[in-house]
């Protein structure tokens, strides 16, 4: 009789694993939505190499001359200008780039912006530099506005960049 009641109770417990089972198998499987794949863009940084601001006396020119463009990969956005400035104050270079004489003071301690506007081809960028960062000789100011200009008027829709308050990059 136990026996009896053994192989019964092994049978019910193999019948219901098989319907379990069953069920699992036959029900159809959740949809798992993959998540949207950004979308990049190539944008243009534009830093600075001393060697190639150079007059035929080897005098420095602090001009527009000495802007090396660096490419970099960003987020494809609505607010792609403001985005690339941000990532140009970040002022990430790399040991390659660094190596090639490369070369930015950015970032600058405190020292971001606000807000970007652009109205018929202008841009004009709003920074914050409650520590003064952007003050200094008038070659060094004159080179971190440059890459800021450069940088931004890469965007065709970008004919020109006033930067704001006006009292930033003053030697």
């Amino acid at each position: 009789m136990k026996k009896i009641l053994s192989v019964s109770i092994v049978l019910i417990i193999l019948i219901l694993g098989f319907i379990y089972y069953s069920k699992i198998i036959s029900s159809p499987t959740p949809q798992i939505n993959s998540l949207p794949t950004p979308s990049f863009q190539t944008v243009t940084l534009y830093y600075y190499s001393e060697k190639l601001d150079k007059d035929e006396t080897d005098n420095i020119l602090c001009s527009e001359k000495g802007l090396v463009g660096v490419e970099r990969q960003i987020s494809q956005s609505n607010l792609i200008i403001n985005d690339t400035i941000q990532l140009l104050i970040n002022g990430e270079l790399s040991n390659d780039e660094k190596a090639q004489g490369i070369t930015t003071e950015f970032p600058l301690t405190d020292f971001e912006l606000i807000s970007s506007d652009l109205q018929s081809g202008v841009l004009t960028l709003t920074f914050n530099d409650p520590a003064l960062k952007t003050s200094g000789g008038a070659c060094r100011v004159q080179i971190l506005q440059h890459q800021i200009k450069a940088t931004a008027k890469q965007f065709a829709e970008v004919s020109s960049v006033i930067i704001k308050p006006s009292d930033l990059f003053q030697p």
